[in-house]
Formats: structure tokens, C-alpha cells, sequence
């Protein structure tokens, strides 16, 4: 085969199978991890001469033990390596591990490893980059662009994490039926979290970051498959397929966001909303309902309307109800209002967010969604003010810059909901 770009598609997607079943053995992220590196380079040039194999993340986890079993015995000068034909004989090798590996095994690896991930004793920007290293194999530097820093302070991010996990003598046993729920809900808000570190972008780094949220799709996809009949996972896949799904239309061609009411629906992606759709519908089926059900069920009103005008108001204004009784949030009350000006009114709407200023009072968002509120009911010099704290209050230029847009629409009436 001369063309060899499929090699590292198929590498990365046995990854996560690959790299829990090595720590399962290890015991040990940085040993898994580099094992697993050993047997991707074995695999470039295996693969290329003999075709891919049956089951690469068998074939992987056999030849990567087989490596870390030899640095471990190099390391700590143990008994001496057995001939080096007996620990790399590459024909068909995965064969033997296929029958011991079912899909009861995979399941509970990759869990594990998702758990390992999400330990509670990691801050969140470590979770996230401890999975985007470990389970999705991005480098450092990938890493550390998406996330604005340095190479050096993502390393120290990754390693101090790993030392955490390590120092917490994390188990490596599967979760027990008891912790299941708490746990996965766990795995579901890192992948959440990656997801908005990619879609809560602006112009400067949307290249960089937007990556992340095709890769956090891949993770919730991939938890889907481990627990396919949760609702909430149904949810929460559908949650991004549906946010994602806008993607090519939340920038115009400079660069700058483009509001929903202003996208051109052609460009959403129509693949990614079907699938999305029927997650939630499937979802909703089940009864159970939870937080990431009725913010795909919102998400879910938006695709459906073929046009801006056609988004039904008044649902979102009970679903986005029915979330701030699942998880209140004055957040959760400021997106309500949006909807609520759209049903009921921008009065109705001010009159809901007034009582958030305290707590909301440093939150950009806020005072936008107050000055659009006051524009509609034509009080434009306290609309102008709310504006202005706005821009005081923005965190990048795109924010900034969004406001500013706003400033000069303030002849023009309606609300503006976000990309």
C-alpha cells in the first residue's frame, strides 16, 4: 500500500482502547503512554508492509506490553530480555489477543480511563488536558495552542496531573454499580468541558480551538458506546452534534461571529442535526429526563425552525424553566430571558434579570442581554450604558467587538440571541 494516511487514522482511533488496556496492566499513565507511542512506530512500518492487521488496538496493546515489558526490564536491570524474536514477532500477532480481549474488556478499560481522567482530586483545566493527552493523544503543543499558554505550562499542567493521579493511588477496578452514576456523570462534564473550551472561541484562536469540540464529540460518541442506553449521554451527544452543527456559519468571512438570527441556515451542517435529532428524540422516549436532555431539546428548537422567526419561544422559555429547576443558575435565569423577551416581551425579560445584577454584575453577558432588553423598549441612553459596561467587561476583542455591533443597531429593534 503506498498510501500510508490511514495508518495513523486507524492508530487513533485504537488509542483509547489501546492506552486503558496498557494502563490496566502498567499501572502507570507514563509507562502506558510511552509504551503505546513504541508500538505505533513498530505499527508505521508493520502496517505499511504487511496491511492492517484484524484488530489493531489488539495488535497495539499485544506489541506495546511487549515494549514496556522491555524498558521496565532495561530500567531496572531485571532478569535479561528473551531473544528479540520472541518479543516482536509482528505476523498476525493480535490474533492471540483477540480471543482474550472481548468487548466486556474494552468497555471497562476505557472507562477506567475516563475516570482516571476525571479524578476529583484535578482541577478542571487538568482534567481536560489530562484527557486530551492520555485518551485523545493530541500533543502537547496542540494542547497547549487550544488553550493559549505555553508549551512549557501545559507540560507542567500534564505532568502535575499525573502526579496527582499517581500520589491518590487512584483504583484501577472498574466502578461498582453504586458509583456508576456519580462516575460517568463525572466523564460527561469533562467531555462538556472540552466541548466549550473549543466553541467558546473568538476570531483569534478559533483555528486553533475549534478542534476541540470535533474531539469532544468523538469522547461523547465514545462514552455513548460504553453506556448506550443513558439518556443523558444521549443527551449530551446530541447536545454538541447540534451545537457543532453551526459551526460553518457562527463566522463570516472576516472572521467575526455572525448572531443566529443572522446565520444562513444552509450552511448547518444537515448530517450532524439528524443524528443529533434523533439522539434527543430517542432520549426523551426513556422518561428519565436530566440537564444535558433539555439543553439538546433547545438546541433541538433551534435546528428545526427553518428560519429565525420561526423558533418557537415559548417552548425554550419552559425548557430553559425546567432547567433552572434542575440545576439553578442565575446563567441558566439570564439565557431564560432571552426567550422570555422573545415570548413575553423585553419588559418581562428586564424585570427577570434585574434581580441577578448582584450576583451577575461582573458578567459580560449580563449587561449585553440587559442593554439589548433596554433597546427594545427604546430607552437607548440606559441601553448605551449597559452597553458600555459590557465592553468594560469583555474578556477578548470578539466580545468586545460584538457590543459594538450592538451600539450600532441601537435604531434597530429585537433582541440578538448569541452564535
Amino acid at each position: 500500500m503506498s498510501d500510508t494516511s490511514w495508518i495513523g487514522s486507524v492508530i487513533a482511533a485504537a488509542r483509547p482502547q489501546a492506552v486503558a488496556a496498557l494502563l490496566r496492566y502498567f499501572r502507570n499513565l507514563d509507562t502506558a503512554e510511552e509504551a503505546f507511542q513504541e508500538a505505533s512506530l513498530r505499527a508505521l512500518k508493520a502496517w505499511q508492509k504487511n496491511g492492517p492487521p484484524r484488530d489493531a488496538a489488539a495488535w497495539l496493546i499485544m506489541v506495546a506490553r511487549n515494549a514496556g515489558i522491555d524498558s521496565v526490564r532495561k530500567t531496572s536491570k531485571q532478569d535479561p530480555l528473551p531473544p528479540e524474536d520472541l518479543i516482536s514477532d509482528l505476523s498476525d500477532v493480535e490474533t492471540a489477543t483477540v480471543e482474550q480481549l472481548d468487548a466486556a474488556d474494552y468497555r471497562d478499560d476505557i472507562l477506567r480511563l475516563l475516570f482516571i481522567c476525571c479524578h476529583p482530586e484535578l482541577p478542571a483545566t487538568q482534567q481536560i488536558a489530562l484527557a486530551l493527552r492520555i485518551v485523545s493523544g493530541l500533543s502537547v503543543k496542540q494542547i497547549a495552542r487550544a488553550f493559549l499558554v505555553t508549551e512549557v505550562a501545559m507540560e507542567q499542567r500534564i505532568t502535575r496531573a499525573k502526579g496527582r493521579v499517581a500520589s491518590a493511588h487512584v483504583p484501577f477496578e472498574s466502578p461498582s454499580a453504586a458509583d456508576r452514576a456519580e462516575r460517568v456523570a463525572a466523564v460527561a462534564a469533562m467531555i462538556y468541558l472540552v466541548f466549550n473550551e473549543g466553541y467558546t472561541t473568538n476570531v483569534a484562536d478559533h483555528g486553533a480551538k475549534a478542534p476541540l469540540c470535533e474531539e469532544a464529540i468523538r469522547l461523547a460518541r465514545l462514552l455513548l458506546g460504553l453506556y448506550p442506553t443513558e439518556p443523558e449521554i444521549m443527551g449530551l451527544t446530541a447536545l454538541l452534534l447540534l451545537q457543532h452543527a453551526r459551526a460553518a456559519a457562527r463566522f463570516d468571512a472576516d472572521g467575526s461571529v455572525v448572531l443566529l438570527e443572522d446565520q444562513d441556515r444552509t450552511r448547518w451542517n444537515a448530517k450532524q442535526i439528524a443524528e443529533g435529532l434523533a439522539l434527543i428524540d430517542k432520549a426523551v422516549r426513556h422518561r428519565r429526563p436530566g440537564p444535558y436532555q433539555v439543553q439538546a431539546a433547545i438546541a433541538a428548537i433551534h435546528a428545526r425552525a427553518k428560519a429565525f422567526r420561526e423558533t418557537d419561544w415559548s417552548e425554550i422559555d419552559l425548557l430553559y424553566g425546567t432547567l433552572e429547576r434542575m440545576q439553578p443558575s442565575p446563567v441558566v435565569s439570564l439565557n431564560r430571558a432571552v426567550a422570555v423577551a422573545k415570548a413575553r416581551g423585553p419588559a418581562a425579560a428586564l424585570d427577570m434579570i434585574e434581580p441577578l445584577a448582584a450576583k451577575l454584575g461582573s458578567y459580560f453577558y449580563f449587561h449585553g442581554a440587559r442593554g439589548a432588553f433596554l433597546q427594545e423598549l427604546g430607552r437607548k441612553d440606559e441601553a448605551r450604558v449597559a452597553f458600555d459596561r459590557a465592553i468594560a467587561l469583555a474578556n477578548t476583542p470578539a466580545e468586545a467587538a460584538h457590543i459594538r455591533m450592538q451600539i450600532d443597531r441601537l435604531q434597530t429593534p429585537g433582541a440578538r440571541e448569541a452564535s
